[in-house]
């Protein structure tokens, strides 16, 4: 039997990792801001910019298709 074309393999295990660092980072930016009794909000800033950056990558990591 002949094997049927495969559909090319998708998803980058390298972006999943770079998104969940991303991810931890922006937790660790607020914890840190919250210890800082929210004086300043550019931590909060900098924790949200790092979440949408880890999301973008994590959907990246999905739509973008493997190398051979």
């Amino acid at each position: 039997m002949e094997q049927a074309q495969q559909k090319p393999r998708r998803g980058w295990i390298t972006l999943y990792a770079v998104a969940f660092a991303l991810m931890a980072a922006s937790a660790v930016a607020l914890v840190a801001s919250s210890l800082g009794s929210l004086r300043s909000i550019g931590l909060l800033w900098f924790s949200s910019a790092l979440s949408l950056t880890a999301i973008a990558a994590a959907v990246a990591s999905v739509f973008v298709p493997r190398r051979r």
